[in-house]
């Protein structure tokens, strides 16, 4: 039996759900709308390490990976032959980031759905042998016995309030203009948390996020901050949030209150500025609306602006090339970005790791999706810890940055909750 791996992708009929083809343990996913990739198995797995060089690491040896296979792709569609999942973490000092090729993919794609597996020629000739998909598994909500338990956060409230004050000083004093506060919550059951379970009842929720699973890190962003697609990048960036409401007068008054706020266009002009100039030094031409436009989740609600560009003509960046390149955005670190990290690593006193880190999708063409890792759990077992942020500017109030990360956190306990 030859030892040489193959890669090969077929088309197959409509898969159904595509959370639904998970394995019990250890898969992969994204799922954005009814579109997405699902894995099994890892053909390779990128341990990629903490430092500057995290992302270069990965995507070198995803590369030398590629190189080495026998790929034999009919759709030739993003997403498709050889892919690779990951998430990466906010800091460099951090250790977690990974990228993952599985064994198995189901993706779709508009109409066009796909498996690829990889193996040795016989292993994968076998397999599509009959039913090329993987079963269909249907994981069973947790019991009401293994309900969450709150276990406290990293850094309790009142510190956490001391900490915006003193930020808010630090804008006045002209040291930054906007940066990123976190905080975090754990949590705790007496049977392990199901990752599968959290991110159906994730996108079930939010259809319009990113639902991700990588590695025990769950969410659904809504943020997808890297779209490439051939050579064309979309970029959609977020600052500002308002609560949702169920009585559509008061929602609308809220989402009104919210395009009027000088304090939250405020936050946004920074970030539009940020990210338009560093998409200029990569793309041939950058446009964006002249306004930001509402983005309505079902608990909050966000300024947005979407970006669009082509890639100039001696870039040869994959979308993980520009992830690396656009990470930390204003978003989720601050303006400007070096005082901003500075200032965050001296306030917030926790360690994000993969929380507001990239965490999407790259194939071997370039074409891929990340998003910014928000929304979202690092699960380990029966623990669990939740994340949430808050743009801090000059207009910032304690008790409103306070009571905005507690909206955000209720998206992730209403999954735990079920």
């Amino acid at each position: 039996m030859s030892d040489q791996l193959v890669c090969v992708t077929r088309r197959v009929p409509d898969p159904g759900p595509l959370l639904d083809r998970l394995p019990a343990r250890g898969g992969v996913a994204w799922v954005l709308g009814g579109d997405g990739l699902v894995g099994a198995g890892e053909a390779l797995r990128v341990d990629a390490g903490p430092g500057q060089h995290r992302f270069e690491r990965a995507r070198d040896a995803y590369a030398a990976f590629v190189s080495r296979l026998d790929v034999d792709d009919e759709l030739e569609a993003p997403g498709s032959g050889p892919v690779a999942l990951g998430s990466f973490t906010f800091a460099e000092r951090s250790v977690g980031s990974v990228l993952i090729v599985p064994q198995v993919v189901v993706g779709r794609r508009g109409s066009l759905s796909w498996v690829t597996r990889i193996g040795t020629a016989e292993q994968v000739a076998a397999a599509f042998v009959g039913d090329p998909l993987p079963p269909v598994l249907h994981p069973e909500h947790a019991p009401e016995a293994d309900r969450p338990r709150h276990a406290g956060a990293s850094i309790p409230d009142v510190r956490w309030l001391e900490a915006v004050a003193a930020a808010v000083e630090r804008i006045e004093l002209g040291e930054v203009e906007k940066v990123v506060l976190a905080r975090d919550v754990a949590v705790w059951a007496e049977a392990a948390f199901d990752p599968r379970v959290l991110a159906r009842r994730l996108h079930d929720r939010f259809p319009g996020c990113a639902t991700f699973l990588v590695d025990g890190l769950v969410g659904a962003s809504p943020e997808v901050f890297v779209e490439l697609l051939g050579r064309h990048l979309t970029s959609t960036s977020l600052a500002g949030t308002a609560a949702r409401d169920a009585d559509p007068v008061a929602d609308a008054a809220l989402g009104a209150a919210l395009l009027a706020s000088t304090k939250d266009r405020h936050e946004h002009a920074l970030l539009v500025d940020e990210v338009a100039g560093q998409l200029e030094q990569r793309l041939a031409a950058v446009s964006h609306g002249a306004e930001p436009h509402l983005l309505q989740l079902d608990n909050v609600q966000h300024l947005a602006t979407r970006f669009v560009g082509e890639l100039r003509d001696d870039d040869d960046a994959s979308a993980l090339d520009l992830a690396a390149w656009l990470h930390p955005t204003p978003a989720v670190g601050g303006v400007p970005r070096g005082a901003a990290l500075a200032l965050i690593d001296e306030l917030e006193g926790l360690d994000r790791g993969r929380y507001a880190g990239p965490v999407g999708w790259v194939d071997a063409r370039g074409d891929g999706e990340w998003a910014i890792a928000l929304r979202c759990a690092e699960v380990t077992g029966a623990r669990a810890r939740l994340f949430a942020g808050a743009g801090i500017v000059d207009a910032s109030l304690p008790e409103a940055e306070l009571e905005e990360t507690r909206v955000k956190l209720r998206a992730m306990r209403s999954a735990f909750a079920g």
